[in-house]
């Protein structure tokens, strides 16, 4: 088991991996540097190769994809997570093993936006688009995570080995911060320097369909690990629509002693019972979730006992 084990993975970064690699040699010497590269056509693995690098692979396209292959593959006490194109300094890196080894916090996000971000990022809607969904996320799991999308991020080992990947691609920082959150997980932020990508060096990240993506991973893990807010929230949509239908049939009702429109009162009665159903669907499901929250604690101290007799051997 590596003490430290830093995670880089790359798509196409043949202009800056070799620099990557160098600067974490740097810093931290005695970590085990690992690339995996997710397909590259150009000379990313030679590169890599070349500076030092333990060389991976996966074929499934996304950075979601190589996430998993990287958690399953590696076991070290510190994992450090940053992207191949440069923008993170390693210096922090020091600073954020420090954190998970010695104050063991679980997840520490690197927080660009509170620093350099919005002055070297040129890409106006990915500055929205990274607002949007630090509000959402901290809104709505009631959380103060500052920077939602970093790829900068050090792990425990217990959470690395806990965590579900079930995104496959940019997607994936949501889906760690929502999962530390939901399951009380120890996180810090630590506020870094962001450096925009280098001349030549092209992002992955498209604004337009990754955006969606993210949205769309917001609610379908609300529904998952809070579905009482969820299913509450449309239950009351459907009791409202159903009390605007009906509040003119109840008015005609008592001024002439008839139903003016009765196909609206049924579906008014269909809409209510559409309601109930969603209420208790929330609470079936929270009940469900609880049991989960009780399975991983769990499950958490099995990964512990292992840990620790890797640490004796």
């Amino acid at each position: 088991m590596d003490k430290i084990a830093i995670l880089v993975p790359c798509y196409n970064e043949e202009k800056t991996i070799e620099k990557v690699v160098t600067d974490w040699k740097k810093v931290l010497p005695d970590a085990v540097i690992y690339v995996y590269d997710n397909n590259s056509t150009d000379r990313t693995v030679e590169f890599a190769k070349k500076s030092g690098a333990v060389i991976g692979h996966e074929f499934k396209q996304g950075k979601g994809n190589v996430i998993r292959r990287m958690f399953r593959e590696i076991d070290a006490e510190c994992y450090i997570m940053v992207d191949g194109d440069d923008t993170y300094p390693a210096e922090y890196g020091g600073y954020m093993a420090e954190l998970v080894m010695k104050n063991k916090i679980d997840m520490v996000v690197g927080d660009r936006l509170s620093s350099t971000y919005f002055e070297e990022n040129k890409r106006m809607f990915h500055n929205f688009g990274n607002n949007i969904v630090r509000m959402s996320i901290n809104r709505l799991f009631k959380s103060n995570i500052q920077d939602i999308m970093t790829g900068y991020r050090a792990f425990s080992y217990q959470f690395v080995k806990s965590f579900p990947v079930l995104s496959k691609g940019f997607e994936i920082e949501t889906e760690m911060t929502i999962h530390a959150v939901d399951k009380n997980m120890m996180v810090k932020n630590v506020i870094i320097d962001y450096r925009d990508r280098p001349e030549g060096s092209v992002s992955k990240l498209n604004t337009y369909s990754d955006g969606i993506k993210v949205l769309k991973t917001i609610v379908r893990l609300y529904k998952n690990y809070r579905p009482f807010g969820f299913f509450a929230f449309f239950s009351m949509i459907l009791v409202a629509l159903s009390t605007i239908m009906f509040i003119p049939i109840f008015i005609g009702y008592l001024k002439t002693g008839l139903v003016p429109n009765f196909p609206t009162l049924i579906v008014c009665g269909f809409t209510d019972l559409a309601a109930i159903i969603s209420f208790f669907s929330g609470m079936i499901l929270t009940t469900i979730s609880e049991k989960e929250r009780q399975e991983f604690e769990f499950r958490l101290c099995l990964i512990d006992m292992y840990l620790k007799q890797n640490k004796k051997e």
